[in-house]
């Protein structure tokens, strides 16, 4: 691989994941242009994790079919005009369907994830999936600071539009940069067998299971915070804005600079289910810590370092076991994995914005806990590898 292609990855990919997380920051602000609530507006996140969710079952699978760089420049397209959408959006209603289209579309960072994983050598995949997951983790806590300091200073829409036009940027890089390759799969399998044949992946590997539940509990836990802090942050308490909301997402950087660690560890024998372990019980250490962020800010500062650092740790060793699994089903296994890992976030933010409205901040501490608790006791008490080898 040449050598800035994989710092060019992590880019595109940070780029497109930002999109899902532009709009968490500005819950209060588009509560109050559409003349609702933070759960009415709800919707709205929940529709773009959901859109995700769907991208990676239903044109996941073309990455492992198709040409991979064909299927990315056309999703691209697509994301620039779903942000453009949204951005001249009147209701929620069509904010809430152009917000699917963009998460539909900004899958484009899981195609990009499994060819980082076909390029690299095997010796040296999880350093590969660890450095271009760093930049999905910048691109998600980077997408919160851009959305809450655009947002604050020149509303929701220019959010979008601007969006729209980094979109555009990275498509252009990567119509540049993308190697010409063949397809994975040159079976000629139709659409429908695609799909069937992703599905079937999750049958076929209890190790694909068992990743993609932790998965989806510790992200829906990262989710639960971050859509709870917004309202928080606007409370009496402390008085602040979408900006401030969305600065928070350069304390969680810092754990981008666990993810070559993580990938280092991951690279020895058992080194995934170890690091899984760690970084599992960090997202939970991460929630005692903000059961005091109604009393001080310096809580929340702490348990989000923590808490990002944890997840990023989880989420590269998910990877890379599971890509360890099928070279030639990349693409498929990638994306059972990451519906999972997105129904939990979505599961996540539906339950943060409805915990808020129940209970407030103590509420919500006990849903990421929860989340967060679950996810450990899974992992510890469910080893497919193990009873695979027995």
């Amino acid at each position: 691989m040449p050598r800035l292609f994989l710092p060019l990855m992590a880019l595109a990919c940070g780029v497109a994941v930002a999109n899902i997380y532009y709009v968490q920051p500005l819950l209060e602000q588009l509560a109050l242009s559409f003349h609702t609530t933070v759960a009415g507006i709800a919707a709205i996140p929940t529709a773009t994790q959901v859109g995700f969710a769907c991208g990676l079952i239903g044109l996941g699978p073309l990455g492992d079919r198709y040409p991979r760089h064909r299927v990315i420049l056309g999703m691209g397209a697509a994301l620039v005009f779903m942000l453009l959408l949204a951005s001249a959006a009147p209701n929620i209603a069509l904010l809430a369907a152009a917000s699917l289209g963009v998460g539909l579309m900004a899958s484009i960072a899981q195609q990009i994830v499994p060819l980082v994983a076909h390029l690299a050598p095997p010796q040296q995949r999880g350093r590969a999936v660890g450095l271009v997951m760093s930049g999905l983790l910048v691109g998600i806590l980077g997408g919160r600071v851009l959305g809450g300091l655009v947002g604050q200073a020149l509303g929701w829409r220019a959010v979008f539009a601007l969006a729209a036009l980094l979109n555009a940027a990275s498509l252009v890089m990567l119509w540049r940069t993308l190697p010409r390759l063949p397809a994975n799969d040159t079976t000629a399998q139709s659409y429908g067998h695609l799909v069937a044949s992703t599905l079937g992946q999750f049958r076929k590997h209890a190790e694909l299971r068992a990743a993609g539940v932790t998965g989806g509990l510790f992200f829906g836990a990262f989710s639960v915070f971050w859509v709870g802090l917004t309202p928080l942050l606007g409370s009496p308490a402390y008085g602040l804005g979408p900006a401030a909301a969305g600065l928070f997402g350069i304390l969680g950087l810092t754990g981008a600079l666990v993810a070559p660690v993580s990938g280092r560890h991951c690279d020895h024998p058992g080194g995934p289910r170890r690091v899984l372990l760690v970084a599992l019980v960090g997202v939970l250490a991460a929630w005692a810590l903000f059961a005091f962020g109604g009393h001080g800010l310096i809580w929340l500062v702490l348990g989000v370092v923590v808490l990002d650092a944890g997840v990023q740790g989880a989420q590269i060793a998910n990877q890379t076991r599971i890509y360890a699994l099928d070279a030639a089903s990349r693409s498929r296994i990638n994306a059972v994995y990451m519906t999972q890992y997105f129904i939990g976030g979505a599961a996540g933010t539906f339950a943060a914005s409805h915990a808020w409205a129940l209970g407030g901040w103590p509420a919500v501490v006990l849903t990421g806990a929860a989340f967060s608790a679950l996810a450990l006791v899974l992992h510890v008490g469910w080893n497919p590898g193990k009873a695979a080898a027995g």
